[in-house]
Protein backbone atom coordinates (compact mmCIF):
# COMPACT_ATOMS: atom_id res chain seq x y z
CA UNK A 1 0.00 0.00 0.00
CA UNK A 2 3.07 2.16 -0.35
CA UNK A 3 4.48 3.93 -3.42
CA UNK A 4 8.02 5.30 -2.22
CA UNK A 5 9.08 5.98 -5.92
CA UNK A 6 7.59 9.79 -5.99
CA UNK A 7 8.74 10.61 -2.55
CA UNK A 8 12.32 12.18 -2.18
CA UNK A 9 14.35 10.47 0.39
CA UNK A 10 14.36 13.97 2.43
CA UNK A 11 10.76 14.26 2.93
CA UNK A 12 11.27 11.82 5.88
CA UNK A 13 14.12 11.88 8.63
CA UNK A 14 14.94 9.07 9.88
CA UNK A 15 12.62 9.64 13.34
CA UNK A 16 9.91 10.54 10.89
CA UNK A 17 9.36 13.93 10.96
CA UNK A 18 8.52 15.68 7.96
CA UNK A 19 10.08 18.31 6.13
CA UNK A 20 8.54 21.64 4.69
CA UNK A 21 7.41 23.92 7.70
CA UNK A 22 4.44 24.89 4.99
CA UNK A 23 2.86 21.45 4.42
CA UNK A 24 -0.63 20.95 5.42
CA UNK A 25 -1.54 18.20 8.32
CA UNK A 26 -2.98 15.95 5.18
CA UNK A 27 0.20 16.37 3.19
CA UNK A 28 2.47 15.80 6.60
CA UNK A 29 0.36 12.83 6.67
CA UNK A 30 0.31 11.03 3.66
CA UNK A 31 4.84 11.69 4.21
CA UNK A 32 4.43 9.97 7.49
CA UNK A 33 2.19 7.48 6.05
CA UNK A 34 3.86 6.96 2.66
CA UNK A 35 0.33 5.98 1.53
CA UNK A 36 -0.01 5.73 -2.30
CA UNK A 37 -2.29 8.95 -3.28
CA UNK A 38 -3.65 7.47 -6.27
CA UNK A 39 -4.57 4.36 -3.89
CA UNK A 40 -6.21 6.58 -2.06
CA UNK A 41 -8.25 8.58 -4.88
CA UNK A 42 -9.09 4.93 -6.35
CA UNK A 43 -10.80 3.50 -3.22
CA UNK A 44 -12.14 6.55 -2.22
CA UNK A 45 -13.87 6.59 -5.87
CA UNK A 46 -15.02 2.80 -5.28
CA UNK A 47 -16.43 3.97 -1.73
CA UNK A 48 -18.09 6.76 -3.86
CA UNK A 49 -19.72 3.56 -6.44
CA UNK A 50 -20.98 2.17 -3.93
CA UNK A 51 -22.32 4.54 -1.92
CA UNK A 52 -24.07 5.72 -5.43
CA UNK A 53 -25.32 2.22 -6.20
CA UNK A 54 -26.59 1.61 -2.72
CA UNK A 55 -28.73 4.84 -2.23
CA UNK A 56 -29.99 4.63 -5.64
CA UNK A 57 -32.03 1.40 -4.62
CA UNK A 58 -32.82 2.58 -1.45
CA UNK A 59 -34.20 5.88 -3.26
CA UNK A 60 -36.06 4.11 -6.65
CA UNK A 61 -36.78 0.57 -5.37
CA UNK A 62 -37.05 1.22 -1.44
CA UNK A 63 -33.59 -1.74 -0.54
CA UNK A 64 -30.31 -0.73 -0.87
CA UNK A 65 -29.84 -4.43 -2.23
CA UNK A 66 -25.55 -3.49 -3.06
CA UNK A 67 -24.06 -3.22 0.18
CA UNK A 68 -24.95 -6.01 1.58
CA UNK A 69 -22.77 -9.21 2.41
CA UNK A 70 -24.54 -11.34 -0.08
CA UNK A 71 -23.89 -8.73 -3.29
CA UNK A 72 -20.30 -7.99 -2.04
CA UNK A 73 -19.55 -11.79 -1.65
CA UNK A 74 -20.95 -12.17 -5.24
CA UNK A 75 -18.78 -9.03 -6.96
CA UNK A 76 -15.35 -10.89 -4.85
CA UNK A 77 -16.11 -14.04 -6.57
CA UNK A 78 -17.27 -12.36 -9.74
CA UNK A 79 -14.20 -10.35 -10.11
CA UNK A 80 -11.79 -13.29 -9.17
CA UNK A 81 -10.70 -14.29 -13.12
CA UNK A 82 -10.63 -10.44 -14.13
CA UNK A 83 -8.16 -9.62 -10.75
CA UNK A 84 -5.95 -13.32 -11.71
CA UNK A 85 -5.72 -11.93 -15.13
CA UNK A 86 -5.04 -8.68 -14.26
CA UNK A 87 -1.86 -9.03 -12.42
CA UNK A 88 -0.34 -10.62 -15.42
CA UNK A 89 -1.81 -7.35 -17.50
CA UNK A 90 0.09 -5.21 -15.41
CA UNK A 91 3.63 -6.83 -16.43
CA UNK A 92 2.57 -6.97 -19.65
CA UNK A 93 1.53 -2.85 -19.96
CA UNK A 94 4.65 -2.34 -18.07
CA UNK A 95 7.30 -3.58 -21.26
CA UNK A 96 4.68 -1.20 -23.07
CA UNK A 97 3.11 -4.03 -25.18
CA UNK A 98 -0.59 -5.19 -25.01
CA UNK A 99 -2.68 -8.66 -24.45
CA UNK A 100 -6.14 -8.42 -26.55
CA UNK A 101 -6.33 -12.20 -26.77
CA UNK A 102 -6.75 -12.90 -22.76
CA UNK A 103 -10.09 -13.32 -23.32
CA UNK A 104 -9.95 -15.44 -25.72
CA UNK A 105 -7.23 -17.29 -23.95
CA UNK A 106 -9.38 -18.19 -21.41
CA UNK A 107 -12.28 -19.41 -23.42
CA UNK A 108 -10.42 -21.79 -25.65
CA UNK A 109 -8.52 -23.11 -21.87
CA UNK A 110 -12.39 -23.38 -20.75
CA UNK A 111 -13.03 -25.55 -23.20
CA UNK A 112 -10.13 -27.98 -23.60
CA UNK A 113 -10.73 -28.67 -19.62
CA UNK A 114 -14.37 -29.43 -20.38
CA UNK A 115 -13.41 -31.53 -22.84
CA UNK A 116 -10.86 -33.30 -20.94
CA UNK A 117 -12.76 -33.91 -17.84
CA UNK A 118 -15.85 -34.84 -19.31
CA UNK A 119 -15.07 -37.02 -22.66
CA UNK A 120 -11.82 -38.20 -22.00
CA UNK A 121 -10.10 -38.60 -18.38
CA UNK A 122 -13.69 -40.09 -17.36
CA UNK A 123 -12.97 -43.13 -20.03
CA UNK A 124 -9.79 -43.57 -18.43
CA UNK A 125 -9.91 -43.08 -14.44
CA UNK A 126 -13.76 -43.48 -13.91
CA UNK A 127 -16.68 -40.60 -13.40
CA UNK A 128 -15.56 -38.88 -10.43
CA UNK A 129 -11.88 -39.91 -9.77
CA UNK A 130 -10.30 -37.69 -7.87
CA UNK A 131 -7.10 -36.94 -9.81
CA UNK A 132 -9.69 -35.03 -12.59
CA UNK A 133 -9.40 -32.01 -11.04
CA UNK A 134 -6.15 -32.35 -10.54
CA UNK A 135 -4.87 -32.75 -13.99
CA UNK A 136 -7.45 -30.47 -15.66
CA UNK A 137 -6.19 -27.78 -13.73
CA UNK A 138 -2.75 -28.49 -14.62
CA UNK A 139 -3.61 -28.65 -18.54
CA UNK A 140 -4.93 -25.42 -18.28
CA UNK A 141 -2.37 -23.51 -17.13
CA UNK A 142 0.00 -25.23 -19.24
CA UNK A 143 -2.05 -24.91 -22.24
CA UNK A 144 -2.52 -21.29 -21.58
CA UNK A 145 0.56 -20.91 -21.01
CA UNK A 146 2.05 -22.48 -24.18
CA UNK A 147 -0.19 -20.12 -26.36
CA UNK A 148 1.34 -17.31 -24.30
CA UNK A 149 4.48 -17.97 -25.43
CA UNK A 150 3.48 -18.30 -28.89
CA UNK A 151 2.40 -14.89 -28.80
CA UNK A 152 5.66 -14.07 -27.08
CA UNK A 153 7.81 -15.68 -29.51
CA UNK A 154 6.06 -13.74 -32.26
CA UNK A 155 6.50 -10.67 -30.37
CA UNK A 156 9.84 -10.85 -29.34
CA UNK A 157 11.61 -12.85 -32.18
CA UNK A 158 9.70 -12.06 -35.16
CA UNK A 159 9.40 -8.33 -34.35
CA UNK A 160 5.02 -8.26 -34.63
CA UNK A 161 3.84 -5.83 -32.56
CA UNK A 162 1.84 -7.37 -29.95
CA UNK A 163 -1.45 -5.20 -30.86
CA UNK A 164 -1.71 -7.51 -34.06
CA UNK A 165 -0.57 -10.68 -32.53
CA UNK A 166 -2.79 -10.82 -29.66
CA UNK A 167 -5.66 -9.08 -31.78
CA UNK A 168 -4.89 -12.31 -34.43
CA UNK A 169 -4.94 -14.45 -31.38
CA UNK A 170 -7.88 -12.85 -29.76
CA UNK A 171 -9.86 -14.22 -33.10
CA UNK A 172 -7.74 -17.49 -33.98
CA UNK A 173 -8.59 -18.81 -29.87
CA UNK A 174 -11.91 -18.03 -29.77
CA UNK A 175 -12.59 -19.50 -33.27
CA UNK A 176 -10.63 -22.58 -31.75
CA UNK A 177 -12.88 -22.52 -28.75
CA UNK A 178 -15.88 -22.53 -31.05
CA UNK A 179 -14.37 -26.05 -33.19
CA UNK A 180 -13.16 -27.73 -30.96
CA UNK A 181 -16.73 -28.38 -29.72
CA UNK A 182 -18.74 -27.81 -32.56
CA UNK A 183 -20.40 -24.88 -30.98
CA UNK A 184 -21.91 -26.94 -27.95
CA UNK A 185 -21.71 -26.45 -24.22
CA UNK A 186 -19.84 -28.74 -22.49
CA UNK A 187 -21.37 -29.54 -18.80
CA UNK A 188 -21.28 -30.43 -16.30
CA UNK A 189 -18.09 -30.45 -15.63
CA UNK A 190 -16.20 -32.90 -12.62
CA UNK A 191 -17.75 -32.08 -8.94
CA UNK A 192 -14.91 -31.56 -7.38
CA UNK A 193 -13.26 -29.20 -10.20
CA UNK A 194 -16.67 -26.52 -9.82
CA UNK A 195 -15.91 -26.48 -5.73
CA UNK A 196 -13.29 -23.74 -7.55
CA UNK A 197 -16.00 -21.79 -9.01
CA UNK A 198 -17.37 -20.95 -5.77
CA UNK A 199 -20.79 -21.48 -4.04
CA UNK A 200 -21.66 -22.72 -0.67
CA UNK A 201 -19.48 -25.69 -0.44
CA UNK A 202 -16.61 -23.24 -2.81
CA UNK A 203 -15.80 -21.85 0.49
CA UNK A 204 -14.16 -21.87 3.30
CA UNK A 205 -16.84 -21.35 6.48
CA UNK A 206 -16.27 -19.17 9.09
CA UNK A 207 -13.74 -20.36 11.18
CA UNK A 208 -11.59 -20.90 7.68
CA UNK A 209 -12.19 -17.28 6.91
CA UNK A 210 -11.22 -15.92 10.88
CA UNK A 211 -8.01 -18.22 10.33
CA UNK A 212 -7.07 -16.92 6.93
CA UNK A 213 -8.00 -13.45 8.46
CA UNK A 214 -5.43 -14.04 11.63
CA UNK A 215 -2.87 -15.43 9.30
CA UNK A 216 -3.31 -12.34 6.98
CA UNK A 217 -2.98 -9.67 10.03
CA UNK A 218 0.21 -11.54 11.22
CA UNK A 219 1.86 -11.13 7.62
CA UNK A 220 1.13 -7.25 7.68
CA UNK A 221 2.09 -6.93 10.77
CA UNK A 222 5.65 -9.22 10.01
CA UNK A 223 5.90 -7.36 6.36
CA UNK A 224 5.97 -4.12 8.37
CA UNK A 225 8.28 -4.90 11.06
CA UNK A 226 10.45 -6.30 8.46
CA UNK A 227 10.82 -3.52 6.25
CA UNK A 228 11.37 -1.21 8.85
CA UNK A 229 14.23 -2.96 10.45
CA UNK A 230 15.95 -3.76 6.54
CA UNK A 231 15.49 0.24 6.40
CA UNK A 232 17.30 0.55 10.05
CA UNK A 233 19.69 -2.09 8.50
CA UNK A 234 20.30 0.41 5.27
CA UNK A 235 20.24 3.97 7.02
CA UNK A 236 17.30 4.67 5.30
CA UNK A 237 14.59 6.85 6.54
CA UNK A 238 11.72 5.03 8.62
CA UNK A 239 8.17 6.20 9.24
CA UNK A 240 6.90 7.37 12.49
CA UNK A 241 6.13 4.87 14.73
CA UNK A 242 2.29 6.21 15.15
CA UNK A 243 2.88 5.46 11.84
CA UNK A 244 3.44 2.27 11.64
CA UNK A 245 1.08 1.70 14.16
CA UNK A 246 -1.35 3.16 12.14
CA UNK A 247 -0.58 1.33 8.97
CA UNK A 248 -0.53 -1.82 10.97
CA UNK A 249 -4.21 -1.48 12.43
CA UNK A 250 -5.63 -0.15 8.83
CA UNK A 251 -4.58 -3.36 7.35
CA UNK A 252 -5.95 -5.46 9.92
CA UNK A 253 -8.80 -3.46 10.32
CA UNK A 254 -9.54 -4.23 6.27
CA UNK A 255 -8.79 -7.86 6.67
CA UNK A 256 -10.88 -7.85 9.63
CA UNK A 257 -13.73 -5.91 8.04
CA UNK A 258 -13.85 -8.73 5.06
CA UNK A 259 -14.01 -11.54 7.38
CA UNK A 260 -17.25 -10.08 8.97
CA UNK A 261 -18.72 -9.11 5.57
CA UNK A 262 -18.32 -13.25 3.96
CA UNK A 263 -19.17 -14.98 6.95
CA UNK A 264 -22.02 -12.73 7.50
CA UNK A 265 -23.61 -14.38 4.31
CA UNK A 266 -25.22 -17.76 4.89
CA UNK A 267 -25.68 -20.34 2.70
CA UNK A 268 -29.11 -20.57 1.15
CA UNK A 269 -31.83 -22.13 3.43
CA UNK A 270 -32.53 -24.97 0.96
CA UNK A 271 -28.98 -25.77 1.22
CA UNK A 272 -29.28 -25.75 4.86
CA UNK A 273 -31.88 -28.41 4.96
CA UNK A 274 -30.39 -30.53 2.66
CA UNK A 275 -27.45 -30.20 4.70
CA UNK A 276 -29.64 -30.49 8.12
CA UNK A 277 -31.09 -33.87 6.35
CA UNK A 278 -27.71 -35.58 5.30
CA UNK A 279 -26.09 -35.32 8.33
CA UNK A 280 -29.00 -35.94 10.96
CA UNK A 281 -28.98 -32.42 12.51
CA UNK A 282 -31.98 -32.26 15.04
CA UNK A 283 -33.56 -29.17 15.69
CA UNK A 284 -35.39 -27.23 18.16
CA UNK A 285 -38.76 -25.92 16.58
CA UNK A 286 -38.34 -22.50 15.50
CA UNK A 287 -34.73 -22.89 15.25
CA UNK A 288 -32.75 -22.20 12.17
CA UNK A 289 -29.09 -23.20 10.88
CA UNK A 290 -26.48 -20.11 10.22
CA UNK A 291 -23.90 -21.99 8.34
CA UNK A 292 -21.55 -18.55 6.76
CA UNK A 293 -20.31 -18.42 2.83
CA UNK A 294 -16.72 -17.39 4.32
CA UNK A 295 -14.04 -16.80 2.01
CA UNK A 296 -14.72 -18.52 -1.28
CA UNK A 297 -11.83 -20.47 -3.24
CA UNK A 298 -11.86 -18.30 -6.21
CA UNK A 299 -11.67 -15.00 -4.19
CA UNK A 300 -8.46 -17.02 -2.10
CA UNK A 301 -7.19 -18.21 -5.37
CA UNK A 302 -7.07 -15.05 -6.65
CA UNK A 303 -5.11 -13.09 -3.25
CA UNK A 304 -2.39 -15.98 -3.53
CA UNK A 305 -1.56 -15.07 -7.15
CA UNK A 306 -1.67 -11.88 -6.33
CA UNK A 307 0.76 -12.43 -3.31
CA UNK A 308 2.64 -14.28 -5.26
CA UNK A 309 3.26 -11.93 -8.14
CA UNK A 310 3.73 -8.92 -6.00
CA UNK A 311 6.88 -11.07 -4.74
CA UNK A 312 7.56 -11.75 -8.03
CA UNK A 313 7.63 -7.81 -9.43
CA UNK A 314 9.31 -6.69 -6.10
CA UNK A 315 11.84 -9.38 -4.77
CA UNK A 316 13.21 -10.85 -7.68
CA UNK A 317 15.59 -9.91 -10.79
CA UNK A 318 12.89 -10.81 -13.19
CA UNK A 319 10.69 -8.24 -11.45
CA UNK A 320 13.92 -5.61 -11.93
CA UNK A 321 13.88 -6.73 -15.05
CA UNK A 322 10.12 -5.81 -16.20
CA UNK A 323 10.49 -2.14 -14.74
CA UNK A 324 13.87 -1.62 -16.48
CA UNK A 325 12.66 -3.12 -19.76
CA UNK A 326 9.36 -0.78 -19.38
CA UNK A 327 11.47 2.34 -18.27
CA UNK A 328 13.70 2.28 -21.17
CA UNK A 329 14.01 -0.36 -23.27
CA UNK A 330 17.24 0.20 -25.36
CA UNK A 331 19.27 0.91 -22.09
CA UNK A 332 18.05 -2.59 -20.65
CA UNK A 333 19.42 -4.16 -23.60
CA UNK A 334 22.65 -1.94 -22.76
CA UNK A 335 22.70 -3.09 -19.43
CA UNK A 336 22.77 -6.83 -20.59
CA UNK A 337 18.85 -7.64 -20.06
CA UNK A 338 17.85 -10.12 -22.51
CA UNK A 339 14.79 -7.94 -23.56
CA UNK A 340 13.42 -10.84 -26.15
CA UNK A 341 13.67 -13.45 -23.53
CA UNK A 342 11.62 -11.53 -21.00
CA UNK A 343 9.15 -10.44 -23.28
CA UNK A 344 7.83 -13.97 -24.23
CA UNK A 345 8.25 -15.27 -20.56
CA UNK A 346 6.17 -12.66 -19.94
CA UNK A 347 3.18 -13.69 -22.37
CA UNK A 348 3.67 -17.20 -21.37
CA UNK A 349 3.01 -16.18 -17.40
CA UNK A 350 0.09 -13.82 -19.04
CA UNK A 351 -1.30 -16.74 -20.96
CA UNK A 352 -0.83 -19.50 -17.81
CA UNK A 353 -2.88 -16.93 -15.68
CA UNK A 354 -5.73 -16.52 -18.25
CA UNK A 355 -5.50 -20.39 -18.13
CA UNK A 356 -6.19 -20.09 -14.11
CA UNK A 357 -9.03 -17.58 -14.92
CA UNK A 358 -10.58 -20.03 -17.13
CA UNK A 359 -10.19 -22.63 -13.77
CA UNK A 360 -12.52 -20.55 -11.55
CA UNK A 361 -14.39 -19.06 -14.46
CA UNK A 362 -15.55 -22.33 -15.98
CA UNK A 363 -16.29 -23.83 -12.46
CA UNK A 364 -17.98 -21.47 -11.17
CA UNK A 365 -20.18 -21.79 -14.26
CA UNK A 366 -20.54 -25.48 -13.99
CA UNK A 367 -19.72 -25.36 -17.71
CA UNK A 368 -17.61 -24.50 -20.63
CA UNK A 369 -19.33 -22.62 -23.22
CA UNK A 370 -18.05 -20.99 -26.58
CA UNK A 371 -19.32 -17.40 -24.88
CA UNK A 372 -17.01 -18.25 -21.69
CA UNK A 373 -14.28 -15.08 -21.50
CA UNK A 374 -16.05 -12.95 -24.01
CA UNK A 375 -14.90 -9.13 -23.89
CA UNK A 376 -12.97 -10.33 -20.67
CA UNK A 377 -9.61 -8.82 -22.40
CA UNK A 378 -11.21 -5.02 -22.20
CA UNK A 379 -12.00 -5.77 -18.39
CA UNK A 380 -8.82 -6.69 -17.77
CA UNK A 381 -7.04 -3.89 -19.46
CA UNK A 382 -9.53 -1.67 -17.74
CA UNK A 383 -8.43 -3.17 -14.57
CA UNK A 384 -4.91 -2.53 -15.05
CA UNK A 385 -5.39 0.96 -16.48
CA UNK A 386 -7.57 1.88 -13.61
CA UNK A 387 -5.34 0.22 -11.23
CA UNK A 388 -2.46 2.71 -12.20
CA UNK A 389 -1.18 1.20 -14.51
CA UNK A 390 0.61 3.23 -16.94
CA UNK A 391 0.21 2.40 -20.87
CA UNK A 392 3.38 4.67 -21.16
CA UNK A 393 4.91 1.65 -19.56
CA UNK A 394 7.00 1.59 -16.81
CA UNK A 395 4.86 1.66 -13.86
CA UNK A 396 2.26 -0.59 -12.22
CA UNK A 397 1.54 -2.66 -9.01
CA UNK A 398 -0.15 -5.60 -8.39
CA UNK A 399 -2.58 -4.32 -5.78
CA UNK A 400 -3.81 -1.27 -7.75
CA UNK A 401 -4.60 -4.41 -10.37
CA UNK A 402 -6.95 -5.95 -7.64
CA UNK A 403 -8.33 -2.96 -6.38
CA UNK A 404 -9.37 -1.89 -10.14
CA UNK A 405 -10.65 -5.24 -10.83
CA UNK A 406 -12.99 -4.26 -8.00
CA UNK A 407 -13.15 -1.51 -9.25
CA UNK A 408 -14.96 -2.65 -12.98
CA UNK A 409 -16.76 -5.46 -11.30
CA UNK A 410 -18.89 -2.82 -8.52
CA UNK A 411 -19.74 -0.73 -11.92
CA UNK A 412 -21.10 -4.10 -13.79
CA UNK A 413 -22.47 -5.75 -10.36
CA UNK A 414 -24.10 -2.11 -9.59
CA UNK A 415 -25.70 -1.16 -13.18
CA UNK A 416 -26.81 -4.86 -13.39
CA UNK A 417 -28.89 -4.38 -10.14
CA UNK A 418 -30.55 -1.16 -10.79
CA UNK A 419 -31.27 -2.34 -14.44
CA UNK A 420 -28.84 -0.93 -16.67
CA UNK A 421 -29.32 -2.38 -20.36
CA UNK A 422 -26.05 -3.89 -21.36
CA UNK A 423 -25.16 -1.73 -24.24
CA UNK A 424 -25.03 1.01 -21.38
CA UNK A 425 -22.67 -1.16 -19.39
CA UNK A 426 -20.62 -0.83 -21.90
CA UNK A 427 -20.59 2.81 -22.30
CA UNK A 428 -20.36 3.47 -18.55
CA UNK A 429 -16.82 0.97 -18.65
CA UNK A 430 -15.58 2.37 -22.11
CA UNK A 431 -16.09 5.94 -20.45
CA UNK A 432 -14.29 5.16 -17.01
CA UNK A 433 -11.37 3.20 -19.50
CA UNK A 434 -10.72 6.64 -21.39
CA UNK A 435 -11.09 8.97 -18.01
CA UNK A 436 -8.38 6.62 -16.26
CA UNK A 437 -5.96 6.98 -19.00
CA UNK A 438 -6.75 10.79 -19.25
CA UNK A 439 -6.19 10.94 -15.47
CA UNK A 440 -2.72 8.92 -15.70
CA UNK A 441 -1.52 11.23 -18.30
CA UNK A 442 -2.38 13.85 -15.82
CA UNK A 443 -0.71 12.36 -12.95
CA UNK A 444 2.23 12.00 -15.21
CA UNK A 445 2.67 15.42 -16.68
CA UNK A 446 2.35 16.78 -13.01
CA UNK A 447 4.96 14.51 -11.85
CA UNK A 448 7.35 15.56 -14.72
Amino acid sequence: MTDTSTKPAAAISTTGSTSGPSSGPLTRFLRATEIDTRLLGMMGALLLIWLVFHFYGVIFNGFGAFLTPRNLWNVSVQMSSIGIMATGMVLVIVTRNIDLSVGAILGVTGMVMGILQVEILPQYLGLGHPAIWVITVIVGICVGGCIGAIHGWLIAYRGIPSFIVTLGGLLVWRGAAFLSANGKTISPVDATFTLLGGGPYGAIGAVGSWTVGVIACLGILAALYAGRQSRKRHDFPVRPMWAEIFMGLLGCGLVIGAVLVVNAYPWPRGIVNSYIEANGIVLAEGETLFISHGFAYPVLIMLTVALLMTLLVSRTRFGRYVFAIGGNPEAAALAGINVRWMTLRIFALMGALAGLAAVVASARLNSATNALGLLDELYVIAAAVVGGTSLAGGVGTIYGAILGALVMQSLRSGMVLIGFDTAVQQIVVGSVLVLAVYLDNLYRNRAK
